[in-house]
């Protein structure tokens, strides 16, 4: 009988540490599910400089990559402000301790970027024993997070981003897919994860692109695979219109067209619809908005009149990624105002005015949405049908990277340091 018991207690540990490690990690931009939900019970509500921080420690460089965490490792990329070296970084997250810091690229005469951006905007992507750094035509790499040894580089992979690198790289099965998509020839690419090598490329079709003016064929997207009726998709929200790949191929499977360039928003997957983010809709040869658009997934081709659910275009973000949380959309525009709408009509509930401008996507941790303005300022709030604030705090310095939640702490970068807060 004790015998028995002594085994159900260890299976029953083992369950629990698996379950507390498959939570413990943060592996892509917006999470291991990229859906913007953080897999924790708990979760800071109340801080500032001086206030339940755990840790702060300086960020060499510049950069607006947001962190990610495996086991007790954090990683992000930062690069000298002018473009001439790149770097990675990984700390101790217990204590902060800087474990790694090294260069990885230089370049004698970078392109120029845009002013809001940075040189290191791409998140990591890290999985047991490899992460993977993207700097766009900058250079990609993989590194051993136990030797801290370069295992490939890629640096042939070319770009005229014209306003920078800012596309993350996000893993899938066997491969690592990158988008390089600037004002010539834009392209996605899948990598062999473990090699480096090209599995696939496919380059946006010339017919539709070539006889665009070159600054509307940017994007600065990140893309995300689903599965629908058996079909492994890569959603990517290319500049004028949105692909769906064949992931395994490059195949494109279908398209709906929008126009214009400058996405960055990542799309999003819920309850069998896609919802993706038009970048900007020029008015006069002006920005003047962006479109949400929610798509049905299942067509074949040009489904732009056939599978197109709901379009809102009424202070739709153009850089934050919305969340959706209870068939809840919420999403805080640029410059601060926050709309909540129905996710399945598009119909808009509410609408909250937040101070400041935004960059960093909104994340949802333990029962609250987490809002950070590019000056710091953290406003907290509860889903539902009003907007109901729970808590406001504060960091020093700019913010533009998206935040990271692991075992009931936050993790969170500004344009000098990173902090753990509790």
């Amino acid at each position: 009988m004790n015998s028995k018991l002594s085994i159900l207690i260890f299976l029953l540990t083992f369950v629990v540490a698996a379950c507390q490690n498959k939570t413990a990690n943060w592996t892509h931009f917006r999470g291991s599910n990229m859906d913007g939900h953080a897999e924790v019970e708990k979760a800071p509500l109340h801080w500032s400089e001086a206030d339940n921080v755990v840790w702060k420690v300086p960020v060499k460089g510049q950069g607006w990559s947001s962190p990610v965490v495996f086991g007790n490792q954090i990683w992000l990329t930062s690069a000298e402000e002018d473009g001439t070296q790149f770097y990675v970084c990984c700390y101790d997250l217990d204590s902060g301790e800087l474990m790694l810091e090294k260069t990885l690229f230089t370049a004698e005469e970078p392109q120029r970027i845009h002013s809001t951006n940075s040189y290191a905007t791409p998140t990591p992507c890290i999985e047991k024993g490899k992460v993977y750094v993207h700097y766009g035509t900058f250079g990609t790499a993989c590194i051993d997070t136990k030797s801290f040894d370069v295992l490939w580089k890629r640096e042939d992979l070319k770009c005229d981003h014209m306003q920078g690198p800012a596309s993350s790289p996000i893993l899938y099965k066997n491969m690592l897919i990158v988008h390089l998509e600037g004002t010539k020839d834009p392209y996605v690419v899948a990598l062999d994860k473990t090699t480096g090598e090209t599995i696939w490329k496919s380059v946006r079709p010339a017919e539709i692109y070539d006889p665009l003016e070159p600054v509307y064929r940017k994007s600065y997207q990140t893309p995300i695979v689903i599965n629908v009726n058996g079909k492994e998709l890569l959603i990517s929200n290319s500049a004028y219109m949105c692909f769906a790949h064949d992931v395994n191929t490059g195949e494109v499977v279908w398209t709906i067209t929008y126009g214009y360039d400058s996405t960055v928003s990542q799309p999003l997957y819920w309850n069998g619809l896609v919802f993706v983010n038009s970048g900007w809709i020029f008015e006069d040869n002006k920005p003047y908005f962006t479109r949400q658009y929610a798509i049905d997934p299942t067509g074949t081709g040009d489904v732009t009149e056939t599978h197109v659910k709901w379009m809102y275009e009424d202070e739709v973000p153009q850089i934050p990624t919305p969340v959706i949380v209870d068939g809840r959309m919420y999403m805080v525009h640029d410059r601060g105002m926050v709309t909540c709408l129905d996710a399945m009509t598009g119909k808009p509930i509410w609408k909250e005015k937040l101070k400041g401008n935004f960059n960093a996507s909104p994340i949802y941790a333990a029962g609250n949405i987490y809002f950070i303005s590019v000056k710091g300022e953290c406003t907290i709030a509860k889903p539902g049908d009003t907007f109901q604030k729970v808590a406001e705090n504060d960091l020093d310095g700019i913010v533009k990277a998206t935040p990271a939640f692991v075992g009931g702490k936050m993790i969170i970068r500004s344009d000098k340091n990173l902090y753990l807060i509790k």
